[in-house]
């Protein structure tokens, strides 16, 4: 089974949403003398599309990869077949999506299951209105699917499962900086509270409300790559690999993909391997 690990991000800027994920599964191997063993597999789809009815829509999942051995990417077929033949906003979509993968969870996961949950980011285009909307829930926690940035003209970015590096990048700091800060020093909830006030100041300056739907994708691709990147370099989990998807989602264009791992045969260029 695998862990909390990949990574996710979905962007709302003022020209559309970014949705980008990479492409990779680590599956987790236990001997009978304790060790564990990871093994990676580096083709999975963890960005979604959906078809011409619902191509406004889109979702971009991390945490726990599968439902017992089978990818979230699989089930999109048996998903659709059951949505009834008609548009549907962000937020019913999103609630008929939770309810499938709730379902398929009970069918497929023991009741005693103690692991993470699979998250989902749903971003997305109600028919008529200006900016996009993006919805999170998390599977089998969290069910209920909840809007983050609900105000409309308010922009953010949404990220989740392997986030050390973003989090350092964006916050300036490490998620538990202040656990680490309010343990050592023994402060109270108030004293903690200002803390956290202050450690704002380290924040990366985004200006979302000026970038380009150019930038928010270079922004998405930046944070995946780094993290890609930071992983190969150093000791760890190495949870996030193989290539990078990213997706726009526009309210003229629906969702067109930027960049998409394509399948392929044993020779991409022939030249490469004979020579004449």
């Amino acid at each position: 089974m695998g862990e909390n690990m990949s990574l996710g991000i979905v962007i709302k800027g003022p020209e559309g949403l970014v949705l980008a994920a990479e492409s990779r599964v680590t599956l987790e191997s236990k001997f009978q003398d304790g060790k564990t063993l990871h093994v990676n597999f580096d083709n999975a789809t963890k960005l979604l599309s959906f078809g011409e009815l619902n191509n406004a829509v889109g979702a971009v999942v991390y945490g726990l990869p599968a439902i017992g051995f089978r990818n979230v990417h699989s089930f999109i077929p048996e998903f659709e077949s059951n949505l009834k033949s008609e548009r549907l906003s962000v937020s019913d979509f999103s609630n008929q999506l939770s309810g499938f993968f709730m379902k398929q969870w009970k069918i497929g996961m023991s009741e005693d299951y103690k692991g993470p949950n699979m998250t989902f980011v749903v971003g997305g285009f109600d028919k008529g209105e200006p900016y996009g909307k993006v919805f999170q829930f998390d599977i089998p926690s969290n069910p209920i699917p909840k809007e983050n940035s609900p105000s409309p003209g308010e922009f953010g970015i949404t990220w989740g499962g392997q986030r050390e590096f973003v989090d350092r990048l964006i916050q300036g700091f490490d998620n538990k900086l202040s656990d680490i800060v309010a343990k050592s020093l023994n402060l109270n909830a108030e004293q903690i509270n200002l803390l956290n006030n202050e450690l704002k100041i380290l924040q990366m300056q985004i200006p979302l409300n000026a970038m380009s739907l150019q930038d928010c994708v270079d922004l998405a691709i930046f944070f995946l790559r780094t993290t890609i990147d930071g992983q190969r370099l150093t000791v760890g989990i190495r949870g996030c690999g193989g290539p990078i998807d990213v997706a726009t989602i526009t309210r003229r264009d629906g969702l067109n993909f930027i960049q998409k791992k394509k399948i392929k045969g044993e020779f991409q260029n022939i030249n490469e391997f004979f020579e004449g």
